[in-house]
């Protein structure tokens, strides 16, 4: 990336996980970071011990004022935003017809109207030097769904969708955008940061096993979130920073095979789909 040194940094949903590996990687590499999450006294400690590169901020970034907020702030006090990190969120496992339209609901609100905000919100900045990245933590989810993850998955598709559109966007200016798509880490994702939708009888042997697996998964995922925020570091330095980045032995086996599937099927039923077209002049009213 084409940024002074130290670069900027904003990462959300830093108290854990991707975000606190990624924060702890970038300091590493010596740059700032502004660290923000609900429970901010969980970085203590990192902002303790890096008191020069770590700042700490509070934020919610389902209050799409703040993000605003937060982003100009930093944006004034360091003259530049040169990576910013969506990456806060959580799992929610349930049939499409057990999540309710509350959970579905705050679930988008989570995972794609917060990173739009705070998207907008630093592009003006991004542009105005020509420069930045953008990276959106997805998952394999945003690729290949499975029952118990409708809501999730819808999530992660959208955000996937408008990173691509925005990419070719912003491509120009300057802005990168790399969308990470892992898959089992061993992060809070199978455990306090995993929410359930209540149970319908008729769907316990389809999403049942979902269920089991995911809360089976919590502490065991073979991922290590420090080895994925190297990867995500290495993808932003890189001369030809992808779009979207797999992460994982099952994300990248998972995507590969589902790809496979949607070529099979789109070979099987291609005479059919092109044989649509309007034959002369008739007109369908």
């Amino acid at each position: 990336m084409n940024t002074p040194s130290p670069r900027v940094w904003f990462v959300t949903g830093a108290t854990a996980g991707f975000g606190r590996a990624i924060a702890e990687a970038a300091i590493s590499a010596g740059d700032v970071v502004v660290a923000a999450g609900r429970r901010p006294q969980l970085l203590d400690d990192l902002a303790a011990s890096y008191p020069d590169q770590v700042e700490v901020l509070r934020l919610d970034v389902t209050d799409s004022a703040a993000s605003t907020a937060a982003i100009a702030d930093v944006a004034a006090r360091y003259g530049r935003i040169d990576v910013l990190v969506n990456n806060a969120g959580r799992g929610l496992v349930g049939a499409a017809e057990e999540t309710t339209e509350a959970e579905l609901r705050d679930l988008f609100e989570l995972h794609l109207f917060a990173p739009v905000a705070l998207t907008k919100a630093v592009l003006p900045v991004m542009r105005a030097r020509r420069t930045g990245a953008i990276v959106q933590m997805s998952s394999m989810g945003g690729q290949v769904s499975a029952p118990g993850f409708s809501a999730y998955a819808a999530t992660k598709f959208a955000l996937e969708g408008y990173s691509e559109a925005l990419a070719a966007e912003v491509a120009p200016l300057g802005i990168r955008v790399l969308v990470v798509e892992p898959g089992a880490f061993r992060t809070e994702f199978s455990g306090g940061a995993l929410t359930e939708s209540a149970c319908i009888d008729d769907y316990a042997d389809t999403v049942g096993p979902t269920r089991q697996m995911i809360k089976g998964l919590d502490g065991t995922q073979p991922g290590d979130p420090a080895k994925a925020a190297a990867a995500i570091l290495a993808a932003l330095d890189a001369q030809n920073t992808p779009l979207r980045l797999p992460l994982g032995d099952d994300a990248v086996d998972a995507i590969r095979a589902h790809h496979a599937s949607v070529e099979a099927e789109l070979r099987q039923w291609e005479s059919v789909a092109r044989d649509t077209k309007i034959s002369g002049d008739r007109m369908v009213r």
